[in-house]
């Protein structure tokens, strides 16, 4: 990569293996800055002499040609630094095993509830459903605050939903069995 100025200060960056490809693809996108840079140096070396203007400072004869080389190398060094990064960072995509859902981006307007994402929900009803008995106004508060929960709450009630019914098998089949010891005695 481009000797652009290190901000490895901060130890977030090392913390995780998803961190540091984070860290690499900002690098990334400032050597792409850089490599524009030097590509539009490089073209300004290949203009004749005449079309530059005097502010530029751009060198004549021979020292003009040597620059234009050790320009177009530190582009390809760039380049190359780029692609390597970008194959490290699609390598760790497929290797993590990503979901092309998750790097999608969300669709316009979309507001993200305050809990965070949560499941999918029926469609609310409507003036219809309310008069076959689809729900009142207790039936549409219910349901407004099941919009509010994030996906950890749904998975808490529903392993504490699972909790209950494990417990309460136990207890009848503990039932039945102190029911059925009465009667083989």
């Amino acid at each position: 990569m481009s000797a652009l100025p290190d901000y490895d200060a901060d130890p977030i960056w090392s913390s995780s293996r998803t961190a540091s490809q984070i860290h690499d693809l900002g690098r990334v996108e400032k050597d792409i800055g850089h490599l524009l840079s030097l590509a539009s140096t490089s073209l300004a070396l290949l203009s004749l002499p005449q079309t530059d203007a005097p502010d530029e400072g751009l060198p004549e004869g021979d020292e003009r040609s040597e620059q234009f080389v050790a320009k177009v190398g530190e582009y390809f060094e760039t380049l190359d630094g780029i692609q390597t990064s970008l194959r490290a960072s699609l390598a760790h995509i497929r290797a993590a095993r990503i979901s092309p859902a998750v790097l999608t981006a969300p669709p316009a307007g979309f507001v993200p509830p305050p809990q965070g994402v949560g499941l999918p929900f029926p469609h609310p009803p409507g003036p219809a459903d309310r008069s076959a008995g689809g729900g009142g106004s207790e039936g549409s508060h219910a349901q407004a605050k099941e919009k509010t929960r994030g996906l950890l709450e749904e998975r808490v009630e529903r392993d504490a939903w699972r909790g209950a019914l494990d417990a309460l098998t136990r207890l009848m089949e503990a039932r039945r069995a102190a029911e059925a010891q009465p009667r083989e005695s």
